[in-house]
């Protein structure tokens, strides 16, 4: 039972099966399923000044003040660290599919961790992360933005991993459904890749995706919202990437 410990909570973050809440003094309390994050007695020790915590589906990582990170949870979904734990210093921010982690350092440089067919291993794009801005994820791989408007991605091919196939320059913004990404690029344009079905694909709409604002998405589809106020939507047609149904309410949000 932790009910008497939760007072003066910052933050909740949950897996699939269990809870961690930072509290106001840094430390912090976890419950639910012990195999898959609701354990953390085994760091307790280790809680100072907790900033930030991220969570796959079955793991949580802390981000201490200090930049240095713990893990805990299931280790097939990140929740053990120890093979880049000297790596994991100044770390800024992190980001996760459902089984892996990317921290970006403050020096740009990204360090990964978990499954590596879903992100965990970055071995082979390492000579083209440069200097990371940005990291967007699906559940099964990264995107990561550069200093100089370019793209990496790994992880699952299928799912957003591989972006070789399109041209990913000046890109501004990215965005991701569960299986694929949205790239805005500094001309308002829009790239897309991964998962053809899921958003991976908006050959239909391209012409219609011009000066580009924002983008949106659901679990399978996306909806990016041009200057002039209108929307253009595509990906999976029953999870929102059919707006025909509402194309006149939404000519200029």
């Amino acid at each position: 039972m932790v009910r008497h410990q939760l007072q003066n909570v910052q933050q909740i973050q949950a897996t699939d099966w269990a809870f961690a809440a930072i509290l106001a003094d840094g430390s912090v309390v976890s419950w639910g399923d012990p195999e898959y994050g609701g354990n953390s007695s085994g760091v307790q020790s280790e809680f100072r000044r907790v900033q930030q915590i991220q969570r796959t589906f079955g793991a949580f990582s802390a981000i201490l003040s200090d930049g240095s990170v713990i893990t805990w949870g299931h280790p097939n979904y990140g929740g053990d660290s120890s093979a880049v734990q000297d790596q994991l210093r100044t770390v800024k921010h992190i980001q996760a599919t459902n089984s892996a982690f990317a921290a970006i350092l403050a020096d740009g440089s990204v360090v990964t961790w978990g499954n590596p067919l879903n992100g965990g291993d970055s071995s082979a794009v390492k000579d083209q992360l440069g200097v990371v801005q940005q990291i967007q994820a699906t559940e099964f791989a990264f995107a990561a933005i550069l200093t100089n408007g370019s793209v990496v991605a790994w992880g699952h091919p299928d799912w957003g991993g591989d972006s070789s196939g399109v041209q990913l320059e000046n890109v501004r913004q990215i965005q991701a459904t569960d299986w694929a990404f949205a790239a805005i690029l500094t001309d308002g344009s829009v790239v897309t890749w991964g998962d053809p079905e899921y958003g991976g694909n908006s050959f239909k709409v391209r012409d219609q995706l011009r000066n580009v604002e924002g983008i949106q998405a659901t679990e399978f589809a996306f909806a990016a919202i041009l200057a002039e106020g209108s929307v253009v939507t595509w990906g999976d047609e029953g999870n929102g990437g059919d707006s025909t149904q509402v194309a006149d309410q939404i000519a200029n949000l």
